[in-house]
């Protein structure tokens, strides 16, 4: 059974060309039922939905009218790309606001059919100069995990162009998650990256534990997109400038 909670672990990432460069960073990220999300908030005084607060969730900082639900948000987005979005559940895979600050480099929505099926996956996408774009990814068909791809469709990394692909690979948001993604030019991997995450419970004293190993988990994810894509430069990555 897939339940909202904390999912602690590590994010690795590895350039194959034109260098080698690779690093891994500790992490943490919320599972969230977006049709429960101001209950989850309210289960701490360090949480709170759309206010202040040391962990906070803010409608704002996904895509679409904050004025609407998530769901009718998704509801919309899916038929603009042809998907009919399930009727079952779907949990938020989402960095939260800390302390005032969010960014998310990518959301994970789990869309679950009333079989508790995976259907579809929605990967919310934004990059640093503010711009954001939607993936909605089927599962193939032939394969026993969920596995998906889509064309790159938004400027991300000063050091890779957009025409690109990506290849995502899933496992269900249990007790463990793994979310793989790699960017590909004519079929060579140049990139990838791996989110391995074990879950813990959605209750106060995890997320204080949590609060007190990663006070301000956005800003270090902020710092250390910027502290990453200095050591590519220095390495003379050469710049690809936004088409």
């Amino acid at each position: 059974m897939i339940e909202s909670g904390l999912f602690v672990g590590t994010l690795r990432h590895r350039r194959f060309t034109p260098v080698s460069h690779a690093f891994t960073y500790p992490l943490f990220m919320a599972l969230l039922d977006i049709d429960r999300v101001p209950q989850l908030m309210d289960v701490s005084r360090v949480t709170s939905h759309n206010r202040w607060n040391w962990a906070s969730f803010d409608d704002r900082d996904h895509f679409g009218d904050p004025a609407q639900s998530l769901r009718a948000r998704l509801v919309v987005d899916a038929a603009r790309h042809g998907i009919d979005l399930p009727d079952g559940k779907v949990f938020l895979l989402t960095h939260l606001r800390y302390l005032g600050y969010c960014f998310n480099p990518v959301s994970l929505f789990y869309c679950f059919g009333r079989d508790e099926r995976l259907h579809v996956v929605l990967a919310e996408v934004h990059n640093t100069f503010g711009g954001s774009h939607n993936y909605w990814l089927r599962p193939d068909p032939d394969s026993r995990t969920f596995r998906s791809a889509a064309a790159k469709s938004l400027y991300v990394s000063p050091f890779l162009p957009v025409d690109m692909d990506y290849a995502f690979a899933l496992t269900m948001p249990g007790d463990h998650l793994v979310a793989h993604m790699e960017t590909m030019k004519a079929g060579s991997i140049c990139l990838d990256a791996t989110l391995s995450l074990e879950r813990r419970p959605w209750n106060a004293a995890e997320i204080r534990r949590a609060l007190l190993r990663y006070p301000v988990m956005t800003a270090n994810v902020m710092a250390g997109i910027h502290w990453q894509a200095l050591r590519l430069w220095w390495k003379g990555v050469p710049v690809v400038k936004e088409a």
